[in-house]
């Protein structure tokens, strides 16, 4: 794989990366400064408990090619300074977030950990969101109102499936669901915001979840509703917006403890990109702490283009809405993630041969459970990269998405029995 060097992490290894054009501008911040910014940021209340999720290691040993790979899971790696210990075997550690919530997990539950008690403090009675037939992020949203004494309002793109699995079941069972066309589903924003007109009625109130950030009138807009009235809550599909991003920064503030990662050991993270705010969110808050991680991005849904210019509209986003601006505008955020191509590019959706039984294999070897459609993609970069360079550890970020496997078995029929021994 090509590499190109960035300015703010060393580069050594071998890497399919996309060019990045090199900005000589760039004002200076002090470490205090910084420190506050952070300190602010995270100067909230969250949905999740703990930042906290399982760390393994995961040993992989090969002739050539994935398929040959073996694996073997430790469950109990020794971290901290026993990380710096170089052994024989080529290993990548895993961040366990699929095991956050039997439901709400990976990168979802990260994205709604700064929301979640913001619709408890804003009083909020109803959440409008949108996504996919298999939306992992509306299941998460439908489980985690239900579980708050919310509604919430799913918007799935489509038609309804013959039979209802993964995470098209548990939005059924925790939510309000109905399939819009996609001829209409392409105008979001119009869908969305109709959609909640409709929930909230002649005397209730629709927010979207930047207004809540963006000043207080949001709040006294709420207030100002009725004890008795519907307050509407529009959340953008697969909640990516800033907001978002702060349940990264809490995670890499976990993860940068000394007796985990800590804060001097160079780490290239490896997460697969649906829509890339998570990956966004781990490097701008990477960058924040002055932590020398690089963080991989497997591309998975879109161009590098757009990815690109996700980024740049989340972090315009997260400048805006919160005390970031001499923070953010001190940033080089033309070097802030390595985009890359999954190993077996195709058509979002689609299902390669072998990949199922990959995934089988994995599990099998080491009680991982990984899909096709995004984090075996990961895994694989994360194999890939222990094998071309020893100077980083290497940490694949587990996103979740393991209810998917249900639905894709539903499409793709003949690659689940034609599983064999």
């Amino acid at each position: 794989m090509k590499v190109q060097r960035s300015t703010f992490f060393a580069v050594t290894g071998k890497s399919n990366l996309h060019h990045f054009h090199s900005s000589s501008q760039r004002i200076p911040i002090s470490e205090l400064e910084s420190r506050e910014f952070v300190s602010k940021l995270l100067d909230r209340k969250w949905g999740l408990h703990s930042p906290a999720s399982p760390i393994q290691q995961i040993s992989v040993s090969s002739a050539k090619g994935i398929e040959k790979f073996s694996f073997l899971n430790n469950t109990r790696p020794h971290l901290g300074d026993e990380l710096s210990k170089r052994k024989e075997d080529s290993s990548f550690y895993i961040l366990r977030d699929d095991l956050l919530h039997p439901l709400v997990n990976g990168n979802k539950a990260r994205k709604l950990d700064a929301l979640l008690p913001l619709l408890e403090d804003y009083k909020v009675t109803d959440l409008v969101t949108c996504g996919g037939c298999q939306s992992a992020h509306t299941a998460a949203v439908a489980v985690s109102c239900a579980e708050r004494g919310l509604r919430s309002h799913l918007l799935l793109r489509g038609e309804q499936p013959e039979v209802l699995t993964g995470y098209n079941l548990v939005s059924t069972m925790y939510g309000n669901v109905q399939y819009v066309p996609r001829s209409r589903y392409a105008n979001r924003e119009e869908m969305l915001r109709s959609h909640a007109a409709l929930v909230a009625g002649e005397d209730g109130s629709v927010l979207w979840a930047k207004d809540i950030v963006e000043g207080l009138e949001a709040k006294d807009h709420f207030s100002s509703s009725k004890t008795s009235c519907r307050k509407v809550l529009i959340v953008n599909e697969g909640a990516g917006d800033a907001l978002a991003l702060l349940g990264m920064y809490r995670l890499v503030q976990y993860l940068s403890q000394d007796h985990l990662l800590g804060k001097k050991r160079p780490v290239k993270f490896v997460v697969d990109a649906g829509t890339g705010t998570t990956a966004v969110g781990l490097g701008v808050a990477a960058m924040s702490f002055g932590l020398p991680w690089e963080i991989n991005a497997v591309m998975l849904a879109d161009t590098f283009e757009n990815y690109k210019r996700h980024e740049d509209r989340l972090i315009a986003e997260l400048t805006r809405q919160f005390p970031t601006s001499v923070f953010c505008s001190s940033l080089d955020m033309n070097h802030m993630i390595k985009w890359v191509d999954r190993q077996h590019p195709r058509k979002f959706g689609k299902v390669l041969e072998g990949e199922v039984e990959m995934c089988r294999k994995i599990a099998q070897e080491t009680g991982v459970l990984v899909d096709p459609m995004y984090t075996l993609a990961a895994w694989e970069t994360a194999t890939e990269l222990v094998h071309d360079e020893k100077s980083s550890i290497v940490v694949m970020l587990h996103t979740g998405g393991t209810l998917g496997m249900f639905g894709l078995a539903q499409r793709y029929k003949s690659c689940f029995n034609n599983l064999k021994d």
